[in-house]
């Protein structure tokens, strides 16, 4: 497979009409950058040299072998070493942390767990030149419109004088620095919290968190709001009422049968709530989610992802 992409994708001289397409894709990007205002010069060296990336393509085809379950994925990620980190980067940083609290209304164990689900509380980022992977998976057909988009913010973003080209490094499908961005969330959603100038969410702490907790706060978090919980449902629980289309106070799925995992009682508070079953099949496990789950879709679309997210943080949060 990977010689086949290898073959195709990389430049050599036997391939040369390979080449002269793949060169003529980025003359084509360069045209459309400079219409959006990209200067030449930093074209010029953002592009200079890209050629596509057979890694890349592999690893945009790549299929899972087994698909984890719920307790695997979360067993996973929830670890009781990404826990103490997690306390630990907590307490660190608290007064960063609370100042940005009072600017977003986001309360800092989500941030932290966020920044250690990304990207490792910012250990792991990436390798990948952004400009390059972009590059080439844009110039494949499988989503070309879609990274061809993010290729463009990508060079924004250097033109705008926020990172290098060569310093521009994340995940093979270019999500970038320590809150995993990708370019055009970069551009909406990206914060510089100490006013330097430049919104770095690859080296500078301030920049990471500020724009993570602008990011919620565009997609609506709550700050006097948690995420959800676990809780039991009963056997005659009708799973047609689970999901994110049905809404209801506490207090209407109390009267259905939902506890505590524990037995206890809900909270008290009406907010709108839904249940969840993230797994799927009987034995899954329940949690009723409030609007704050929503707020966590909206940057990882996937359950067991938000799920983590609020997992951790309720555990990061923990005395």
């Amino acid at each position: 497979m990977l010689a086949a992409l290898t073959a195709t994708l990389l430049p050599c001289a036997v391939h040369a009409q390979e080449t002269r397409t793949f060169d003529a894709f980025l003359a084509d990007v360069r045209t459309e950058a400079l219409g959006r205002g990209i200067r030449a010069q930093t074209l010029d060296v953002a592009l200079a040299d890209v050629t596509p990336l057979a890694r890349v393509i592999e690893l945009d085809r790549a299929q899972p072998e087994f698909t984890l379950t719920f307790e695997q994925y979360l067993n996973g990620r929830v670890t009781a070493s990404r826990i103490a980190r997690g306390k630990q980067m907590l307490a660190e940083n608290r007064e960063l942390l609370a100042q940005i609290e009072a600017k977003y209304g986001v309360q800092p164990r989500f941030i932290v767990a966020l920044w250690g689900l990304e990207s490792d509380f910012g250990r792991v980022t990436g390798t990948f030149s952004v400009v390059q992977a972009l590059a080439t998976l844009a110039y494949d057909d499988r989503r070309a419109a879609y990274f061809r988009r993010e290729l463009l913010s990508a060079l924004t973003i250097i033109d705008q004088g926020h990172i290098t080209a060569a310093a521009m490094r994340g995940s093979w499908a270019g999500a970038m620095g320590q809150a995993q961005f990708m370019p055009s969330t970069f551009l909406t959603a990206a914060a510089d919290f100490d006013g330097d100038g430049k919104r770095d969410i690859w080296t500078n702490k301030a920049d990471v968190f500020a724009s993570a907790a602008q990011l919620l706060a565009r997609n609506g978090w709550q700050g006097d709001q948690t995420w959800g919980r676990p809780v039991k449902v009963p056997d005659n629980f009708n799973p047609s009422l689970a999901g994110l289309n049905t809404q209801k106070p506490i207090g209407e799925w109390q009267e259905l049968g939902v506890r505590l995992p524990d037995g206890g009682a809900l909270p008290t508070r009406q907010l709108q709530s839904s249940i969840v079953l993230p797994q799927a099949g009987a034995k899954s496990p329940a949690y009723l989610v409030y609007n704050n789950y929503r707020s966590l879709l909206r940057w990882n679309n996937a359950a067991l992802f938000a799920v983590a997210v609020g997992t951790l943080a309720d555990r990061i949060g923990e005395d």
